[in-house]
């Protein structure tokens, strides 16, 4: 092979992590010196949900099992992360039952705090993963159901450290767009590994027929395992650095109406690759941020004598039935965005 062919190959091989995330980093750039404080803030909520679902992408898209528990995983994150940063003083106001060790508890650096609450949400996961990825069809939806109801219930009633139903607030702003671009990235590029690697070609074929997968020597509940544990681990890093963009949360952001804008963005893009995750993530983000706009403007202007609330997961869940009609695969599809496909379009 000639030289300009071998980088060809390479390009080619590569060019979807490239179509991804040089729009990403220069639109984020100029946002950063040239955008206006809403602009940046949407984007930097753009980049957090897109490690968010990247990370659901891992397990759910190549296995095919719905994985309710993922906001779970990001709420454990978001606790630790916020635990572990507080000043003392800020969690014996803000958290007045917490337990006494917790609140003399604090790591020097928010990143420090995030890297544990990642660590604590995948130690959960290897925990109870093992025997929930023996469970296949309707019976590991509903057992992963149940999990996530379990993780709420935690979080909702222990109150000695999640301050119960109630705020829990206190956090260093530490998340700005540099940060949450950052880390997007580096969850793409590992997202992308992980898709290539030999364990996402294993946990495919066991996605596609877990019988013929199983006949061939792959161990289908040791791959699924590994890909539980590692979407847990990006969901808990995901779930600390939302918590420091937003600084104030409670148990019900990590339940079924976010999980439900989760799902609708991996959907609506298409779960089986990583493209269709990152375009479901920004058309998601965007119609979110405009239907809000749309509803708040709706309210101020008193068009009609009672409040109007639900817009926006209304609209969602409609297009989500759209495209699940138009396009079961997602807009995208289970395919990636390469170079050669654009060269054929084009």
């Amino acid at each position: 092979m000639t030289g300009a062919g071998t980088v060809s190959e390479f390009l080619r091989r590569r060019s979807t992590t490239w179509i991804l995330l040089v729009p990403m980093l220069a639109i984020g750039v100029l946002l950063h010196f040239f955008g206006t404080s809403l602009q940046v803030n949407i984007y930097t909520y753009f980049c957090v949900n897109l490690m968010i679902v990247l990370g659901l992408q891992i397990f759910m898209g190549n296995s095919g099992i719905l994985a309710w528990t993922h906001v779970g995983w990001m709420g454990i994150g978001a606790y630790v992360s916020g635990i572990l940063s507080m000043a003392p003083m800020v969690k014996s106001l803000g958290v007045p039952n917490m337990y006494p060790f917790l609140v003399q508890l604090q790591v020097p650096h928010p990143l420090i705090a995030i890297a544990i609450g990642g660590v604590v949400a995948a130690m959960v996961a290897a925990v109870i993963g093992w025997p929930l990825m023996r469970l296949s069809d309707a019976a590991g939806v509903i057992t992963l159901f149940a999990t996530l109801i379990v993780i709420h219930v935690i979080l909702t009633q222990w109150d000695n450290v999640t301050n119960g139903p109630r705020t829990f607030f206190g956090l260093e702003e530490f998340t700005t767009l540099p940060v949450a671009l950052v880390g997007a990235t580096l969850v793409l590029l590992v997202a992308r590994w992980y898709r290539e690697s030999s364990l996402g070609l294993r946990l495919r074929a066991s996605r596609d027929d877990r019988y013929a997968a199983a006949a061939i020597g792959v161990s289908v509940v040791q791959v699924r395992y590994v890909s539980f544990v590692l979407s847990a681990l990006i969901a808990g890093l995901a779930g600390g650095t939302w918590a420091h963009f937003i600084t104030s949360f409670q148990p019900k952001a990590f339940y079924i109406v976010e999980t439900f804008m989760l799902l609708s963005m991996i959907v609506i893009g298409g779960q089986g690759s990583i493209s269709g995750a990152f375009a479901g993530t920004a058309l998601v983000t965007a119609a979110r941020e405009g239907l809000r706009q749309v509803e708040a403007g709706i309210n101020n202007a008193g068009v009609f004598t009672f409040e109007v609330y639900g817009l926006t997961e209304l609209v969602m869940a409609v297009l989500m039935v759209i495209v699940l009609i138009w396009r079961p695969n997602g807009v995208i599809g289970g395919q990636e965005i390469t170079w050669p496909i654009i060269k054929r379009r084009r």
